[in-house]
């Protein structure tokens, strides 16, 4: 068994991990070791692109350098008002900064510096709209990166930490965090190797969320089961959104239902996108994302139910799998159904769906029939939510709109930590997606920042230098 140390170890290289890096080294630390389960992004392909997900051993898609990220829509919300939990611990105008700081990095990095939305000469009248339909609708201000742009971003990041002197290891898994005494030791790799460090930061992105768990309960840390959001992906005409498109970008509208009393939102709207999937192990999902250059018609969106379990209750993460592994099993895959079908108490098949003004962007979508797969409680939400939001975009509930199923966003158990983030484990941080702090790109990016700050203030450089 091989032994290494280093200052601090960073577990993923998603967005969370790289700001963590990016800001250490900035601050004069890059005895920093990262190490990421996936490929690089060179090396990153995804079967599903060309032909079909087969639940690859390593997904593509979901891990490697730059995380889901890497291939996301790539939007930076650029509001405090969602994206995740990140403001229960940096509070105020500190939270504002620090969004403004990790969005300037970003930009740095190579982003675009074009920001869309919201037309405040027309988001008056929607508020009102979407008020009167019992809705609320959030303006926010995005900065799409796209998804053939995110990866050359991500790239010139790791060129930079490279530059720098922080060794990134791809292709290599953390098995384990050590620590002794209340007080994190290092980190036990896939291969044997153990690294020992005085800091270790766990990045490990929503498809590292279960081991995240599972070295919490071996550590002894408190977790807090976060709502998990489960539905599905909605592709429609782009017409039939661009009021709200042209206004705001992304519309994020956020509801209440009258049927349950559930929380219910619009998340990740892909103007002139496509649908896609993400694959965590043995499960895959359903997603969307759009280019910043190449357009289709259509325009996609996902509408998801926030359900929040109480004692006894402990596993929100096998249950929105569950869910997910059943979708799986009736559609191969990914399930598609015309909203029409759905009303009417059955199936779609090939045929009803041919007859769609919206045609799938997910070709290998299997038509059928989501009532088979959705409890009944989160489809009367889903249909509910969608002749509400009929008011501000007519049309959305025609015959012909497709909901592909079943979406499931895995950030429900969130690890106890401080204000910078740091466990009760001292030394041992816990930010980003995978561990229930953030739902987005920037709050995650900015999560690294807040850890490696901490990081920074508790290392001293003479301690560095005799390490």
């Amino acid at each position: 068994m091989s032994s290494e140390a280093y200052e601090v170890v960073i577990i993923g290289a998603g967005p969370a991990g790289i700001f963590a890096a990016l800001e250490l080294a900035r601050l004069g630390i890059t005895d920093v070791l990262i190490v990421e389960k996936g490929h690089p992004i060179s090396k990153r392909r995804c079967p599903a692109r060309s032909r079909s997900c087969v639940s690859c051993t390593t997904c593509d898609i979901m891990t490697g350098w730059g995380g889901a990220g890497a291939f996301s829509d790539g939007k930076l919300t650029l509001t405090t008002e969602v994206g995740g939990w990140l403001g229960d611990y940096v509070l105020g105008d500190d939270f504002e900064r620090l969004l403004e700081y990790a969005d300037g990095l970003w930009v740095e990095h190579g982003a675009t510096a074009e920001v869309h939305g919201p037309d405040l000469a027309l988001v008056g009248d929607l508020e009102r709209e979407a008020a009167h339909a019992g809705m609320t609708l959030v303006p926010m201000r995005i900065r799409h990166l796209g998804t053939d742009r995110s990866p050359e971003i991500l790239d010139a990041m790791r060129a930079v930490l490279e530059s720098a002197g922080v060794t990134i290891r791809t292709d290599t898994a953390a098995a384990q965090v050590l620590a002794d005494d209340g007080r994190v030791t290092g980190v036990g790799l896939a291969d044997g190797t153990v690294v020992s460090a005085r800091s270790v930061i766990a990045a490990p992105g929503r498809e590292g969320a279960d081991w995240l768990a599972e070295q919490s309960h071996a550590l002894g840390l408190e977790l807090v089961n976060n709502a998990v959001d489960i539905g599905v992906r909605v592709e429609c005409p782009a017409q039939v959104t661009k009021r709200l498109t042209d206004a705001l970008y992304e519309a994020k509208l956020l509801y209440r239902t009258t049927a349950f009393g559930d929380k219910v939102r619009t998340f990740c709207m892909n103007p002139y996108g496509e649908v896609t999937t993400e694959s965590y192990g043995d499960v895959v999902t359903v997603n969307g994302h759009s280019y910043a250059g190449a357009k289709t018609e259509y325009t996609n969106f996902a509408v998801l139910v926030s359900q929040r379990f109480t004692e006894p209750f402990r596993d929100p993460i096998t249950y929105g799998r569950s869910i997910a592994k059943l979708a799986n099993l009736l559609g191969d895959g990914i399930l598609v159904q015309r909203i029409a079908d759905l009303r009417a108490g059955r199936r779609s098949t090939p045929d009803r769906v041919a007859e769609s003004l919206s045609k799938p962007t997910l070709a290998d979508a299997t038509p059928g029939d989501l009532s088979a797969v959705l409890p009944y409680r989160h489809l009367t939400d889903i249909i509910e939510f969608l002749d509400a939001m009929e008011a501000l975009a007519p049309g959305i509930t025609g015959p012909g709109t497709l909901l592909y199923g079943v979406e499931v966003k895995f950030y429900s158990s969130r690890v106890q930590v401080s204000s910078e983030l740091e466990t009760q484990i001292r030394g041992l941080y816990a930010i980003g997606d995978g561990a229930g702090i953030t739902r987005g790109l920037l709050q995650s990016s900015a999560s690294g920042v807040v850890a490696a700050r901490a990081v920074a203030t508790r290392t001293s450089l003479p301690d560095r230098a005799s390490t």
